[in-house]
């Protein structure tokens, strides 16, 4: 391939990771300033490769280079000439390190912006030098090569690569490495991005030689490296989504760098893209490999500090019609977003959803007379969300149930007319049917991860008819978790509400995380301000002690009432709901059940759930495991989902603040349906409002909280 071919390309990535609290801030606010300030040059070099010789395929990896490229062009000002993407053959070793010293090392300037991405399978590998211990290396397109006597790996090093980005002569270098070096013995669920090492194969000798060289020459730049797991048994994952496959750690890390400020520091960042990999099925732990330590740099802010959900990529010769990527939205909302939703432009234009496809999508500006500010390039942002009301769940059979197994299986599922069926691996799925792995003759109901739902599992030796069939009532709590998190906007929400999940103490509430919406600001200094309140809000993947005592804290920031909902998988993936129990004066007898009401915050008031006392106190209770919940804020009454609620009966030890939710696929439907009802367009919208809910993002805000039990 001629070199000339690299700089038409692009690529790249951001990142979010650190050790301690005090390296999260200050890496994290280099790493902003890395990709969004002004400098003399922004230069990336992205690589991604699906297809090896004689190797399984990936799928995801050229998605990750689009993913890359749209993020950078549209959302922190690269240019495309100064982007080079090296894509499956043309990624071999050779290529690789040629392209580097081409488009990074000789043109890169003190001061210049430098980014580095790979997507691929990763490995380890003994070297001669030092043969009782294997190094992580990253695996080109060429990565083997066979003599008569051996097998040598063209392997690039991480080590090589590390000494590569720090010879750069600027200290301004980011890289995401989206791989894993440990591949387990069997896989369940997603691929994943690692290739088994063999203990007998020797690495090619171009590669031991640049090694030596870069070990003489002078280090410049102490880089910033983001790898998509920090255990080192842990494997990078990759999804299958809307018509397309990416690596989890790329497609949530982008996502999120769409829609929020950059104004927001390492933690915060990280709380969230965390929290996305949690809800794309996988347990990954992104990390940081640095030398950086505690070294204060401050924070610059891009030229657009708003975030947004995509980008106009082409307008067609009619002038209203425009083609959108629309990589901000979130993954579990992109698969349903349907036509009709809305997206405004900075000028104020609406653009009307026609079709998409993926992350691609084709719309039409509302107002003819608006056509004329129509441009390549310009944001666009959530105005009006639009789902089906007919949302099923759908279960993946595992490819290794043997045939008479899918059968059964398919069967059994049938009987349930909320879920849908797949084949592992051909369409998106929520989660996976498979055999257990201690216990080859049962069955159970796993993550897309692999990861064991609790109370799934089927007796031993039991058949797989009768293990679906206990499923019933977990089926519809997975499906109601499925359509409350369809609601979650804390990016495009235009209602001014924050949220504080706090630790209640002897002396003052210690603050697990927090969310607020942003896009009610009008200043950058708002923003700003808004950004620090939350500093120390959103460590990784929060911890909470079994025996804890919670509480939230949410203040309505609008100037309107805000009524609100909370709801939620607790530790035991059971669903679970805030009560707000309306207690009759007289005693409690058939005649006087305890009903639910309203909660409601006046504009500018903050209230506490629940409310700090013994009798209503939360407290976290055992087993170890993941906590997830929902808050959604409304301007009108939930109405029908009280009504939902208050159906199902409750004992006397049920009528506690925070307590099992009973019919909880009935409470997420009315729930869609209040936040249909909240919105004022769907008179206007009336042929859509017959088969899809209407969200207005005027109208609601809703927040994902997620923290582990231990």
């Amino acid at each position: 391939m001629k070199r000339r071919r690299f700089l038409h390309r692009i690529g790249s990535i951001l990142a979010v990771l650190g050790v301690t609290e005090a390296e999260w801030l200050t890496l994290g606010n280099r790493y902003y300033q890395v990709l969004a300030q002004p400098s003399p040059r922004k230069l990336a070099l992205l690589i991604g490769i699906n297809q090896y010789p004689e190797i399984p395929a990936l799928s995801g990896c050229l998605t990750d280079v689009e993913l890359q490229r749209e993020l950078l062009i549209h959302r922190f000002g690269f240019q495309g000439s100064d982007i080079l993407t090296l894509t499956e053959e043309e990624a071999s070793r050779e290529f690789i390190e040629a392209a580097f010293s081409d488009h990074l090392s000789k043109q890169a300037k003190p001061g210049d912006v430098v980014v580095f991405h790979f997507s691929g399978y990763g490995s380890r590998v003994k070297l001669e030098t030092s043969p009782e211990r294997m190094q992580n290396a990253l695996v080109p397109a060429n990565g083997s090569k066979y003599s008569q006597d051996e097998k040598i790996v063209n392997y690039i090093l991480e080590e090589t690569l590390l000494l590569l980005l720090r010879s750069l002569p600027t200290d301004r270098v980011t890289a995401v490495l989206d791989t894993s070096y440990y591949a387990a013995s069997t896989v369940l669920g997603l691929k994943s991005r690692a290739l088994q090492e063999s203990a007998e194969a020797k690495l090619a000798a171009e590669e031991l030689d640049l090694l030596k060289q870069l070990k003489t020459q002078k280090l410049l730049s102490t880089p910033i490296v983001l790898t998509a797991t920090s255990n080192p048994k842990q494997s990078a994952r990759e999804g299958l989504f809307s018509g397309f496959s990416a690596g989890l750690f790329t497609y949530a890390l982008t996502q999120y760098l769409w829609e929020f400020t950059p104004a927001t520091t390492i933690q915060v960042a990280l709380s969230h893209v965390e929290n996305s990999l949690s809800k794309l099925g996988s347990k990954q732990q992104p990390a940081l490999l640095s030398s950086q330590k505690n070294q204060h740099i401050k924070p610059l802010l891009p030229e657009n500090i708003i975030g947004a959900e995509g980008a106009v990529t082409a307008i067609e010769e009619d002038s209203k019609t425009v083609h959108l990527w629309l990589g901000g939205l979130p993954p579990q909302v992109l698969l349903y977003y349907g036509v009709n939703s809305r997206l405004t432009l900075a000028t104020g234009e609406e653009l009307i959803l026609r079709s998409r496809t993926g992350l691609t999508a084709k719309a039409q500006i509302a107002k003819i007379e608006g056509a004329n500010s129509l441009q390549v390039g310009q944001l666009v942002q959530e105005a009006v969300r639009v789902l089906p009301r007919n949302i099923n769940l759908t279960i993946a059979l595992d490819t290794g149930l043997q045939r008479i197994e899918r059968v059964d299986a398919t069967s059994a599922f049938a009987a349930f007319s909320h879920v849908s069926i797949v084949v592992a691996g051909e369409k998106p799925a929520d989660y996976l049917f498979a055999k257990l792995q201690e216990i080859p003759s049962g069955y159970g109901l796993f993550s897309l991860g692999g990861e064991l739902i609790p109370n799934t599992t089927g007796e031993v030796g039991e058949a797989v008819k009768l293990t679906v069939q206990r499923l019933a009532t977990k089926l519809s709590t997975l499906l109601a978790a499925k359509l409350w998190r369809l609601t979650e906007n804390q990016a495009s929400s235009r209602l001014g509400v924050k949220a504080t999940l706090e630790i209640i103490s002897d002396t003052s509430p210690n603050v697990v995380m927090q969310r607020q919406t942003v896009r009610t600001f009008k200043t950058e200094t708002s923003i700003k301000k808004s950004v620090q309140t939350r500093l120390i809000a959103s460590l990784p993947t929060p911890i909470v002690p079994i025996g804890s005592r919670m509480q939230y804290r949410v203040e309505n920031q609008s100037d309107r009432p805000v009524y609100l909902i909370l709801l939620g998988l607790n530790n035991n993936h059971t669903a679970i709901a805030f009560h707000f129990w309306d207690i009759p004066q007289e005693p409690n007898t058939a005649d006087t059940k305890p009903l639910l009401k309203e909660v409601v915050i006046a504009p500018g008031e903050t209230l506490t759930l629940p409310q700090t006392n013994a009798a209503s106190a939360w407290v976290i209770s055992e087993p170890a495991f993941f906590d997830e919940q929902q808050l959604i804020l409304s301007t009108a009454p939930f109405s029908e989902t009280l009504a939902a609620l208050n159906t199902a009966k409750y004992s006397t030890a049920e009528q506690s603040p925070i307590s099992p939710l009973l019919n909880s696929l009935d409470v997420a439907q009315a729930l869609l349906q209040d936040l249909h009802n909240a919105s004022a367009l769907k008179t206007e919208m009336n042929g859509t409002a017959a088969d899809s809910h209407i969200l207005d993002v005027n109208n609601w805000a809703s927040f994902s909280f997620s923290f582990q039990v231990m």
